[in-house]
């Protein structure tokens, strides 16, 4: 299978969907890690929050810029973003983090393999997945123990037979959120408009992909890292910790899981991993 095979099948069909937020420092990293694919795929940016660093950027790479009028809000600003794409699959760029040069490329290559073992009839793709690498203080590694915990506990996903089981989906969110929200490119002849439906703040990712877990469909995953997931001291995670909301939500989502004797047992050890925006 050559590039030439996946651009041909392929193009245009996939569409990264920016979420620009005010003024990150981060954002035209994104945007460069994203021209810079190795098959061609479409570009936009939303934001809610529209100013001039936001539409200078769009006018220097050419990207069609959209605006949410009303109140920022995750849930309204994935959902504007996620819907304003037009492409079969769209992945919603989250504007801290960039991507692989071959993230669309991989993607394809993956949708294709799975095409052909016939499986695909009965049983859709609903997201692609992948792996990831954390990026802090600049550096670029896999040391972070939450990055290792969330890669063993999507290891059941690389058998494409589970990778569709209802019960597996929901096993693999069971201990925690294993899935990278920007690594994900939503199917969306499958799933439909407006998906984020969670009343949670923090973890309406985690709520989302437990509710999609639910339905017919496959969650297509890549064990190779396409994506560079940053943490800094102004990212939202550690903005949720400090307020304490990350801990209410994270219990909250165990319990859907487990008995609350259960899931507070597993919270004295998960709060571990909020350690990981303290060091």
């Amino acid at each position: 299978m050559n590039n030439m095979e996946v651009k041909n099948k392929f193009r245009y069909k996939h569409c990264f969907s920016i979420c620009a937020y005010k003024e990150s420092p981060y954002l035209e990293s994104c945007i460069k890690s994203l021209m810079a694919q190795t098959v061609r795929t479409e570009i936009i940016m939303c934001t809610s929050t529209p100013n001039r660093y936001i539409s200078s950027l769009a006018e220097k790479y050419n990207i069609r810029l959209y605006v949410r009028n009303g109140k920022s809000d995750i849930r309204d600003d994935w959902n504007f973003a996620y819907d304003r794409a037009d492409s079969e699959y769209v992945t919603i760029a989250h504007q801290d983090d960039f991507y692989g040069k071959r993230y669309t490329e991989r993607l394809f290559k993956c949708l294709l393999k799975y095409e052909k073992t016939g499986m695909g009839k009965n049983v859709p793709v609903s997201i692609f997945l992948s792996d990831y690498l954390p990026i802090k203080n600049g550096k670029i590694g896999d040391k972070d123990i939450n990055c290792r915990l969330r890669r063993f506990l999507r290891l059941p996903l690389k058998n494409v037979h589970l990778a569709g089981n209802k019960m597996v989906k929901k096993a693999i969110l069971s201990l925690g959120n294993s899935i990278l929200c920007p690594s994900v490119a939503y199917n969306k002849k499958v799933l439909g408009d407006s998906i984020f439906t969670s009343d949670l703040k923090f973890n309406i990712d985690w709520d989302t992909f437990l509710k999609l877990g639910s339905l017919k469909g496959v969650f297509l995953y890549c064990d190779y890292p396409l994506v560079g997931y940053r943490i800094h001291e102004n990212a939202t995670s550690k903005e949720f910790i400090e307020n304490s909301k990350r801990y209410d939500e994270d219990l909250l989502m165990f319990k859907k899981f487990w008995h609350e004797r259960i899931a507070r047992l597993i919270m004295r050890f998960y709060v571990k991993a909020y350690d990981t925006y303290n060091e």
